[in-house]
């Protein structure tokens, strides 16, 4: 995408060229005062395309730049909600040294690794569910001896 500045000051300069030439071809038919109101007229059109563009692309900026802050709002949620999570789970004596791997995306928990039982296996995704914030928990820990 070229930059805005460089496009305006390229518009400007085709349309004060191009009002030279219109200028150069009908010099035998148009005064001087009509040249000079014909190019008065050109840089006034191109000026209101160049604030045109200018108001297009601040329009463009400031949507990419709120769309740019939900992005980085919604990661960092879902870092504390992981953040979270993993400290639940090192507080519970059952699951504190095992090896869970907790992921999180849009609220959306996800957690791979052993649990000692089937009852440990469950506290971790009630854990999980009863962070704030949580939508769902993708529980996929598996029951057995960490390897």
């Amino acid at each position: 995408m070229m930059n805005i500045t460089l496009r305006l000051a390229l518009l400007a300069t085709a349309v004060v060229a191009g009002a030279s030439l219109t200028a150069c071809n009908k010099q035998d038919q148009q005064s001087v005062g009509q040249k000079v109101d014909a190019s008065i007229a050109d840089i006034k059109s191109a000026t209101q395309e160049i604030r045109a563009e200018a108001s297009t692309a601040a329009t463009d900026a400031k949507v990419a730049g709120a769309k740019a802050a939900e992005a980085v709002a919604a990661s960092a949620k879902d870092l504390a909600i992981t953040a979270k999570v993993n400290a639940a789970l090192a507080a519970d004596s059952s699951l504190k040294a095992t090896s869970i791997d907790v992921d999180t995306k849009d609220g959306r928990v996800s957690m791979r690794g052993t649990a000692p039982d089937a009852a440990a296996r469950d506290r971790a995704k009630a854990l999980a569910n009863a962070i704030d914030g949580v939508v769902t928990v993708d529980n996929q820990l598996v029951v057995g001896k960490k390897s």
